[in-house]
Order: structure tokens, then sequence, then C-alpha cells
């Protein structure tokens, strides 16, 4: 009897945590619409500050940072699309952070080199080990540059040209301002089905979720790449630091609880490459997840320190717990069928009915979500919806995966920093291959476990759940099979990791 009181209290309160983080889709929804028109407005209009300005002492000094690490499909995109950005050469500097130990080494010199021909301001600069991955390579650069802006690209990002000129006006005035992030637009997004679901997720955390945060005061967190950074922000928030897997999500905040102030810029677009195999998307899907959560277990009780409204609190909380989600899916999925054998629940027709409302409301959530954010971005609704279901597949079947990392940072287990391969310009599926791992297996055996659940609850008194096991079927089932089936693509081969 205790344990089927425990069983079923489980069941609830996850039901009960999901219904938030749905509701919390619709929030931010709102908080975007509410000052869209104004906000986007006003920053098109500064975005042009430095068109008509030929003084080039008027422009304040940048250095570019590139962190890469065996990247030698995408270096030199990344570089030549640096080099080729139209702020002042006299006020533009450039780093290469190349910790490569293959190839990637004489690619990046030859292209260097080139470029320092045409009089553009650019070094290299190696360590000796890779002492807190990309952190510590960030970290290391500063000390060799005296420039007051940092902009900051990983390397499967092409920055446009202008990309420095309409961020840095930004800045003009603005002397606490410590972050502007641009947004992620995709190189690959037609590739496959996996990359038009990707980047419809993509889309509408930088289109809603990191638009409402920035425009109403709340806090947001840079991404990594695509941004520029005060170098006094950085410094006098503790620099970059490498204890969790999300040291963006990591300084970003501990800026921000510092006093900085930050701006999204959802016009100042910047294309960057989507995984196309499933197993370098679960990769950098599990590194963010796992980060995630580790910064969230530091920076939640710095948080609670300080004199922060309860919802501005509230929403942070959201938002670094959001991976949260996966585990809680997993946990539903595992106790369903022995909640619906053991528990018979009969609800007059207005409880029930409130309870089918709830559960739509906690499902739809996120489809409103991305919904919203394809209409501002452009695209026709009636060809995206399509997308919504292979969304719901992807998402429920990295619940296993991500799971795992939740786990792992809640245990505080060690991992090495598996980076993401890129195919880049190569005209097969890249050089690196991503990391394998028995997930897959544990999500066909998931998914066949939840098939037999609902084959024999089908048509029973808790009929409402029905749905949602033929969606954790149906998603563990399609990532678990689609990883077996990249995995086994002769053409790839091992990527070279760092360990910790």
């Amino acid at each position: 009897m205790i344990a089927l009181i425990i069983v079923v209290s489980l069941y609830v309160i996850c039901s009960a945590v999901l219904l938030a983080y749905g509701i919390q889709c619709y929030v931010l929804t709102f908080l975007f619409l509410r000052k869209r028109k104004s906000v986007v407005n006003v920053q098109v209009e500064k975005m042009k500050y430095y068109y008509g300005i030929t003084d080039e002492t008027q422009y304040p000094k940048v250095v570019t940072q590139l962190p890469m690490y065996n990247e030698k499909e995408v270096a030199i995109r990344v570089i030549d699309a640096v080099a080729a950005m139209d702020y002042p050469k006299s006020r533009h500097e450039i780093q290469v952070l190349d910790d490569s130990n293959d190839e990637t080494v004489g690619f990046v010199n030859a292209t260097v080199e080139r470029h320092k021909k045409n009089g553009i301001n650019i070094s290299v600069i190696r360590r000796t080990d890779r002492t807190g991955f990309k952190a510590g390579a960030l970290q290391n650069g500063l000390e060799f540059t005296d420039a007051e802006f940092v902009a900051i690209f990983d390397a499967d990002f092409v920055p446009n040209p202008d990309f420095l000129t309409k961020a840095m006006s930004f800045f003009k005035n603005r002397p606490k301002l410590g972050l502007v992030q641009g947004r992620w637009t995709h190189l690959n997004k037609n590739a496959s089905l996996l990359t038009r679901g990707q980047a419809m997720g993509i889309d509408g955390h930088f289109m809603i979720e990191q638009a409402a945060r920035s425009w109403n005061g709340l806090f947001m967190n840079f991404n990594g790449t695509a941004g520029i950074f005060r170098r006094e922000a950085i410094e006098t928030s503790g620099g970059w630091q490498h204890d969790t897997l999300t040291e963006d999500m990591d300084l970003s905040y501990r800026m921000q609880l510092t006093g900085w102030e930050t701006e999204y810029v959802p016009n100042l677009e910047v294309p960057a490459e989507i995984p196309e195999d499933i197993n370098a998307f679960k990769n950098q899907q599990f590194r963010w997840a796992k980060g995630s959560i580790q910064t969230a277990i530091k920076i939640i009780p710095m948080l609670m320190k300080k004199k922060v409204s309860a919802f501005k609190s509230m929403q942070a909380v959201f938002h670094l717990t959001h991976y949260s989600v996966h585990p809680l899916m997993l946990l539903l999925a595992l106790l369903t069928m022995p909640v619906l054998y053991y528990v018979k629940v009969y609800l007059p027709p207005f409880w029930f009915a409130c309870l089918i409302f709830c559960m739509i409301l906690a499902a739809s959530g996120p489809s409103t979500m991305y919904m919203v954010s394809q209409h501002f971005i452009g695209n026709r609704i009636r060809k995206q919806i399509l997308l919504i279901p292979a969304m719901m597949l992807i998402g429920t079947g990295l619940a296993v995966n991500n799971g795992k990392a939740v786990l792992e940072a809640l245990f505080k287990k060690e991992s090495p920093f598996i980076r993401t391969p890129k195919k880049g310009q190569s005209k097969g599926r890249g050089a690196y291959r991503p990391i394998k791992d028995i997930t897959c297996v544990i999500e066909i055996l998931l998914g066949i476990y939840c098939l037999a659940s609902f084959q024999m609850f089908f048509g029973y008194t808790n009929f409402i759940v029905s749905p949602f096991l033929v969606l954790y079927a149906s998603g563990f089932l399609f990532v678990g099979i689609i990883s077996i089936i990249h995995f086994r693509r002769p053409e790839l081969i091992d990527i070279k990791l760092g360990k910790k």
C-alpha cells in the first residue's frame, strides 16, 4: 500500500511539474508579444548608428575570438567570414583559439597567413594543454589583447560582414550593457526531417524565449556564440570558469547578478550549421542538458541571496532547470503502467473536463510557442505546423539521453567535453563521428514498454493517457532506431576527445 501511494504521488507530482513547464511556454509567448513591436522598431534604427561614421577612431576596439578544436571541415569558412567583416581593420583584431591536434592545425595556419598578407590583424593562439576546454581557451585569449569588447563565434557559424557594425551600436551610451546576443539562423535547415525539427526548436528559443527574457528585464543567457561581451563585464564577474559544461550560461548569469545588462537582437542574424546526424545532436543536447543543471546548482544559491523580484527569480529557476522535464517524462513513461493497473479513478464530468483541459494545455504549450516564432520569422504556418509531430517525436525520444545528463549533473558525475561534429562544406557526412553509447538500446526498450502499456490499457477507463503512451512509444522508438542507423554509416570516422 505504501509503495502504491509513493508511485501515485510521484506520478501526480511529475504531471503537475510538467504542466507548470507547459504553462511557462504561454507566459514567455505573452511576454514576447507585448514588447515585440516597440522593441524591434527601436533596435532596427539603433543598428544603423555607425553607418554614417567614417572616422575609424569613433569605433570601439573589438577582438573576435574563434575557439576551435579539430574543426578541419569548418575552420577555413569561419576565419574567412570573420576576416571579411566590414568593421574598420584598425579597430578589429581576430584571435583563432586553436586547440587542435589534427590536420586542422595546417588549415588554420595557411588561412591565417593568407589573411595577414591582406592586412588583416589576425593571430593564432595555441595552448600546451586543453585545461578548461572552450572556457579555458577564451580566458587565455584575453591575456593577449587589450580590446574593450569581445565577439565570439563557434567554428560552425558564418557571421555576416555587417555583424560587428550593427551589434556594436547597442553599446553606445550604455555603460552598463555587458552583452549583445544575436539570433542563430540555419545553413542546412532543409537537409532532413531531423534538421527541420531542430531548426524549429532553435527558432522557438531565439525568437520567443530569449526575446521575452531580455525585453522584460529577466535573466537571459549567452548562447556561447554569435554575441559580443564588454570585456569589463567578463572580468568583474569572475571571468570564464570551467566547472560546468555550459560556461556561456554560467558567465552570463554571474554577469547579470553583478549588475550588468543584456540586449537580445533577433534581427542580428548569424547563420550556423545544425547537426545532421542524430547522435551528434544527442551529444550536443547531453552537454547542454548536463551543463544547464550544473549551472542551476551553482547559480540558484547566488540568486537567492540577491534582492530580486519573486517573478524574476521564478523565471530564472524555470530557465536554469528546463532540462529537468526529460527525467520527469521518463518517470511518467515508467509509472503509467503500474498506476493504470492499480488505480481506478472515476471523475465527475466537470473534473474530468478540467483534467483533459490541463493535459491539452501542458502538451500544446511548446507547440504554440513554436508556431508563434515561425510566424514572426516569416515562415508559412500551414507548412510549419506539419513539423510539430516530428518535433514531438524528437523531444520525447531525447528523454533518455537528456535524463541521463540531468542525473549525472545532480550526482556530480564527471564526463568529457564532447564537441559536436560538423559537416561543413564536405560532400559526405563529415570527417568526425559522434560518441557511441547504449542509450539507443534503452530508448528502444522503453518504446516497446510504452507500446505494451498502450495495448494493455487501450479502451480502458483511463483512456485519456493513451495518446501520451503512443507519443512516448513512437518517440523512443524513432530516436533509438535512427540512432542505430546513423551509427552504421561507414564513411564516418571516430572523433578525438579531450578528457577531463
